[in-house]
């Protein structure tokens, strides 16, 4: 096999890869021995007609195409390795000459790595991410933990009020005429949730359990059944069981009950602490993402669209699995949100491109650096994988191989460039952005 490589512009390049007449030849073969069974030809019993005659009758292309496909993928996995391009896309193939008794010549066009010249990389300027938790998130949180451990309680004794959890009886009436689907038995409501229609819910309160309330409403104008869109109605509702949320009471004993601790006063000091150790991780991806993106908008770099339409099919597939590992199918996927595959591919490109960009321009600080990783940061690495995955170190070193350890290495390289870069940030304060409004009010102010 022979190789040749042709720069183009944008940063892609088309192979040309020539593979021998002899090897050719065999693939010819191969295909005819694959496919000799499936053919018939008067005379002949099936399988047994000799591929001259199949070629005589079907045409000495016969066989070619599945040749071709036999040849290709192994010839351009051997034209991958040998190139000392870095190759970063999907190959666009195309046969250039096929002829038994003749090389098999195609080519195949990649995009390359783009060479990236970065500007400022270190002691970018990045706003400060306030991580102070105050009194009223700390009560917030607790006020979600009180929601969680309340219990429902029946109301016998009063008329329905906004916040209730109710079960009503309803059917509704266009023109003082049924309709369909507008009727409903033991059906659980909360008042203010806006599940119904807008009216529906507000109406009901003041009524009284047992009691029958005719609620008037008018169907929207884009309601989904076009029959009754716009249409005044009329809804013959009867309530049968009111219930509240009843909070627990804060103090000690609830936080004993949902908690290690013994005191509130302990527990609102626990909470104070995970809420601030969740603000300041956020804080730290966050600030890690903005000294990224102000790298990447000092550097430049010409992108080809080969390699961000490989990156975009790459996130889809990534997508496509973690759908199917929780029971969806991507054709599920497609019919519940109206996506077309091209629509998600455009959907997900920012993302692609923000991705390469990110790893381009983070592979260009290592090389700046000179940032290595060890055997001892490899060894590390493969302990976390193996108590991820559950499985032995050795293990998961066999199953990496040397190209995977390549890869751990590149990663680890990596995550040491972006510890470079954010160690080497500089934390500006948010400035106060001053509207003409919030002036004016200052100047009104200074002025009284």
């Amino acid at each position: 096999m022979s190789l040749q490589v042709e720069k183009l512009e944008k940063n892609m390049a088309k192979l040309t890869i020539e593979v021998p007449a002899e090897e050719f030849e065999k693939a010819i073969e191969t295909a005819y021995q694959k496919n000799k069974n499936k053919i018939a030809i008067p005379g002949f019993r099936k399988g047994k007609a000799p591929r001259k005659m199949i070629e005589q009758m079907y045409g000495k292309e016969f066989f070619y195409e599945d040749a071709a496909n036999a040849i290709i993928p192994e010839a351009y996995d051997k034209a991958y390795n040998e190139c000392e391009e870095t190759i970063v896309s999907a190959p666009q193939v195309e046969v250039v000459q096929i002829e038994a008794g003749k090389p098999f010549i195609f080519t195949a066009e990649v995009a390359l790595k783009p060479e990236v010249t970065l500007g400022k990389y270190k002691g970018v300027k990045v706003e400060k991410i306030d991580v102070e938790v105050s009194d009223a998130e700390v009560d917030a949180e607790i006020e979600k933990e009180r929601e969680r451990n309340a219990r429902t309680v029946a109301v016998e004794d009063r008329a329905v009020e906004d916040g209730d959890m109710t079960v009503i009886d309803f059917e509704g009436f266009v023109d003082g005429v049924a309709f369909e689907g507008g009727k409903g038995e033991d059906y659980p409501l909360t008042i203010g949730s806006g599940a119904f229609i807008p009216g529906f819910e507000e109406a009901l309160i003041g009524a009284k359990i047992g009691e029958e309330t005719d609620v008037n409403v008018t169907f929207p104008e884009e309601y989904q059944a076009a029959e009754l869109a716009g249409k005044p109605a009329v809804f013959k509702c009867t309530v049968k069981e009111i219930k509240v949320k009843e909070l627990p009471e804060l103090d000690d004993e609830f936080a004993s009950e949902v908690s290690e601790f013994d005191t509130l006063a302990e527990y609102k000091e626990d909470v104070k602490k995970n809420l601030t150790a969740k603000k300041e991780s956020d804080a730290k991806g966050l600030k890690e993402d903005a000294v990224i993106d102000a790298i990447i908008a000092e550097a430049q770099m010409e992108i080809p669209e080969a390699m961000i339409e490989t990156q975009q099919r790459q996130i889809v597939e990534d997508f496509a699995q973690r759908m199917q590992s929780q029971g969806l199918t991507m054709e599920q996927y497609m019919q519940f949100t109206g996506l077309t595959p091209q629509a998600l591919l455009e959907q997900v490109k920012p993302q692609a491109e923000q991705r390469i960009k990110s790893r381009l321009v983070l592979e260009a600080v290592v090389a700046a650096e000179k940032i290595e990783a060890t055997e001892a940061d490899f060894e590390d690495e493969v302990k976390v994988m193996a108590e991820a995955y559950q499985m032995e170190a050795d293990k998961v070193k066999e199953l990496l191989g040397e190209n995977g350890k390549k890869q751990v290495m590149e990663d680890i390289c990596i995550k040491k460039a972006v510890d470079f870069v954010v160690e080497n940030a500089k934390e500006a304060k948010a400035t106060k952005k001053t509207t003409k409004k919030a002036a004016a009010d200052e100047a009104e102010s200074t002025e009284e």
